[in-house]
């Protein structure tokens, strides 16, 4: 016997008003609204937003509603609505697929000075999946306190889940301004700490590298033009953002995310 919650019944009650040219605009399915995507022969929807694709359970709601609804015209108006969003999902994930495996994907994102809503977890989340065992920094700028701290950060994302890393290669330039022990102490602490989660840390200097990039081996590579070090200071210790860093100000930057048939191994 299906339980349905007060929320959900919340939910089905308004959808159970007449139906209207959107009549479901749950989360994800959104992302599936053709006004923005592969129908208008614009630019492909965002992989963020095609997550939606990949995990239905927008669909799975729509499903629960359908079953809440007791109207028999409603019931036939919401199978055909789920009919149509899987047959778009379909359409969008093989347009996706045949994008990714052409290495022809890409996307854009500008991030303007001083937004929020740029953390770690906001932009590398949506590109991490069961499949990312090894992954590659490259960026000249893991030097200083702060930036060994934004190392850290990410490091601490790549051990969440749902990959499974268990190799994290980072290609770095080596401070050449006195601070090369306080650099080499914090990667070493680093290196030490994520050995204590099965995790290996390999780190590499070069005194040429000025390009910044993130490589995952399931094919998705993000280059930022700032590298990790994106986030401007707080006003203290005890500002919003200081702790967490989707309420932190950005710098201007721009984020290019590519999908590679093949992720170099450097």
């Amino acid at each position: 016997m299906m339980v349905i919650d007060e929320d959900f019944l919340g939910l089905s009650s308004k959808l159970n008003g007449e139906p209207s040219q959107h009549p479901v605009r749950i989360g994800g399915l959104e992302s599936l609204n053709i006004d923005c995507g592969i129908d208008c022969g614009e630019k492909m929807v965002r992989a963020r937003k095609l997550k939606s694709v990949e995990m239905p359970e927008d669909i799975k709601v729509l499903l629960f509603v359908l079953i809440a609804t007791k109207d028999d015209t409603k019931k036939v108006y919401y199978r055909q609505k789920i009919s149509t969003y899987m047959d778009r999902a379909e359409v969008i994930k093989t347009q996706l697929n045949k994008l990714k495996e052409d290495g022809k994907y890409h996307e854009q994102i500008k991030i303007a000075e001083d937004t929020t809503g740029f953390s770690y977890e906001k932009l590398f989340k949506p590109y991490l999946d069961q499949f990312v065992t090894e992954v590659w920094v490259e960026d000249p700028y893991i030097r200083h306190v702060h930036q060994l701290y934004n190392f850290l950060r990410f490091c601490e994302l790549l051990l969440k889940g749902p990959c499974k890393v268990k190799t994290i290669h980072l290609l770095t330039s080596l401070d050449n301004n006195g601070g090369n022990l306080q650099q080499i102490s914090g990667l070493e602490e680093i290196k030490q700490s994520l050995q204590s989660y099965g995790v290996t840390l390999e780190v590499n200097h070069s005194s040429s590298i000025h390009d910044r990039e993130i490589r995952f081996n399931n094919g998705w590579m993000i280059k930022i033009g700032r590298g990790l070090d994106y986030f401007k200071k707080t006003q203290g210790r005890f500002s919003i953002g200081y702790c967490d860093f989707d309420l932190r100000q950005c710098h201007e930057t721009t984020v290019d995310i590519f999908h590679i048939k093949y992720t170099k191994n450097s």
